[in-house]
Formats: structure tokens, sequence, C-alpha cells
């Protein structure tokens, strides 16, 4: 048996948290990623159980999915840009906002509306760091032109993303003054900006006072912010498994590929079905090459290795070491000091971003 289990009651009391923060400021639910892997039809059901009825998604089947389960009145933001005709077209007909965040997406979007005899939602992105979608500060004539010609888009809001939220104030007080001054630009030319939104889950909790017309939320609800601090978040989600085999190995022999890890005394291990190919020990976030970047990750492994610092699983109550490396279906670990027997439970903390290869089931 090998299953992610939510904790629903853990997911409420976030959810709980994040509306007594946003104070009646409208909350997008960020849906991308199949609900951040825990499903985004269980996770949209659930966020409009308890009073979030808005959405944001990234692909086009997520949109639909939640249109098919009968959520057909809740308003859907697709943060993917797309010129894609076809695309548009579906986007459209399932009643989700579009993103427009370049000439381009304006001009073929006012078309596909024009063609379809309608007026098409959209929000307008807005780049002021993070390098990826949407117009910059300084494209002041580009975006005026979306409220001036394009007759087939009414604008409902304008959004930005900010990159450092987890690390760095100043940086993000700085771009959160390079969206206002678009939004006031628009205001002064005399056009109705829509709701501004650009806080993310760190930049709601840390700075409310940029929480302005609409917040998006997305890692909070699982408790499991890269921010640092107490939020008042509960962690949800883990992989629930049971022991598959127990085996004692003696003293020299080794465990997994490449004989990394080898037994200085007899030693008990149990064999259980979770590795990486569900997501366990997989890391993200080091794919930057920087000096910066890899000094700090060589100062992180040199921590682990001075404190010896390991991957576990819960067995019987207690934390067991993995030995070895972890295979891509199964893991080993150190059950010398715990009374356990094959069918055990085991516990294993996966990120529901990460997970995969699992029912998600919602307790």
């Amino acid at each position: 048996m090998r299953a992610y289990v939510v904790e629903k009651e853990a997911l409420l009391s976030n959810i709980r948290t994040i509306r007594e923060k946003a104070a009646g400021v409208p909350v997008w639910a960020v849906l991308k990623g199949n609900g951040y892997g825990l499903g985004v039809v269980p996770m949209a059901r659930l966020l409009r159980e308890n009073g979030i009825d808005r959405f944001c998604v990234t692909e086009l089947a997520e949109a639909r999915a939640i249109r098919e389960a009968g959520l057909t009145k809740e308003r859907i933001l697709m943060l993917q840009p797309t010129v894609d005709r076809k695309t548009l077209e579906a986007l459209l007909d399932l009643d989700v906002i579009c993103t427009v965040s370049s000439r381009d997406d304006a001009v073929v979007l006012n078309g596909v509306a024009g063609e379809k005899d309608l007026v098409a939602e959209a929000h307008v992105k807005i780049d002021v760091g993070m390098g990826r979608y949407g117009f910059l500060p300084k494209e002041m004539d580009k975006i005026l032109s979306i409220y001036e010609y394009m007759d087939g888009i009414a604008v409902s809001g304008i959004y930005t993303h900010f990159p450092c939220a987890f690390c760095s104030e100043k940086k993000t007080r700085e771009q959160f003054e390079q969206f206002r001054y678009v939004v006031d630009q628009i205001a002064g030319r005399g056009f109705e900006t829509g709701e501004p939104h650009c806080c993310n889950s760190a930049a709601f909790f840390r700075w409310p006072d940029m929480h302005m017309g609409g917040v998006r939320i997305g890692s909070a609800f699982l408790g499991r912010m890269s921010a640092r601090g107490n939020f008042g978040l509960r962690r949800v989600g883990y992989c629930a498994a049971e022991v598959a085999e127990i085996r004692w190995l003696g003293k020299g022999a080794a465990t997994g590929y490449g004989g990394a890890w080898r037994a200085k005394r007899p030693t008990r291990l149990a064999a259980i079905p979770v590795g990486w190919y569900h997501g366990f020990g997989v890391e993200y976030g080091r794919d930057t090459f920087r000096f910066r970047d890899c000094f700090r990750g060589g100062l992180s492994l040199l921590k682990a290795w001075l404190t010896r610092k390991k991957l576990t699983v819960k067995i019987a109550g207690q934390r067991c070491p993995v030995r070895g490396h972890i295979g891509m279906c199964h893991a080993m670990v150190d059950v010398s000091k715990v009374e356990c027997h094959a069918g055990d439970p085991v516990t294993v903390d996966i990120s529901p971003v990460l997970q995969r290869g699992m029912e998600v089931v919602y307790k």
C-alpha cells in the first residue's frame, strides 16, 4: 500500500488562517501543477466550500476540469499567456479570464473575441523583475493601447509577480513601487485598471500593505512556504506506506546503488516501497550555478555532514534513518532499535508538489 495523504483538517486550518489574514481582500487560489499536487478538482471544491471562489490555473486542462466538476460560476484566471487561437477559443468557451502580457497576446485575443462576437475578459500582466512574462513598466504605450483600442478585450484586473518576496524586502518593495507606478499611470489616463493584485504567498504574509485589490495564494495552503517564519500554518501532506520486508545486514555489508553505505555492525533494515520516483529525497532549487549559489549549496551539504543530518521515515512512532542511496521505487531504513514487522505502517515526508505515482487521499 502506498498513498499520498492530505490531512483535511490541517488544510482547512490554513484556509481559515489565510482568509483571516486577507481581511476581506479577495483571495485567488493558485491551483497550478494539478493543485500543487493535491488534485485540482478536490482542492477547488474544498476551497469553494470554505469561501474561496476565485482560482488561478496554468493549463487549459485544469480550467476544463474545474468547470466539468460543476464549478461553473466561479472565476478562473489563466496565468499562462498564449497566442494559440484554439486554446484561446476554448478558454473563452469555458468563461475563463485570459492573461495579456504582450502586444502579440492582446492582438490575437482581440481577434478571437471579435470572431466569436463577444468581449474577452482579461488581466494585464506586468513584469517588474521576474523576467518571464509581462509588459515592462516603461512600455506604457503598449499597455495603454489595450485599454484604448482593443474593443474585444475588457480588462478586469492587472497583476505582477514578485521573484524575491521570500528573501528580499528591499527588492520586493522596489518592484511594488514599479507596479504601483503602472497602475497610477493607467488610472491617470482615465481608464479603469480593474483589480490590481501582486502578492504571492510570501508577500501576502510579510507585507499586508501590498494586498491591494486581491492576493494570489498557492504554497501557503500547503503550509510549505519558502519564506522563513511562523505564519500560523500547518504542514499538509505525507506519504503513507508499509514495510515491505525486514532483513539483516552483516558487518561490512552494503546496501543501495554504489555501495555508498556499509554497516559498521550487524544492522536490521526495513525495505519501504517509496523512492525518488515518488518524490522522496528529491530537491528543487539547485538549478542555478552562480558562485554564491554553489557556495551556499556546498555549505548546506557540509552542515548536513557535520551535524550528521539524515533523511528519515517514521515507523512505530520513531524516526528511522535512511541507509544508502534512495532507489527509484524503494529505500532502506535502519530499524535496529525499532520493533516492527513487514506490513507495518510507514510515514514518509514528501512535498505534494514533488509526489507522483500515488493515489491522493483526503482524510
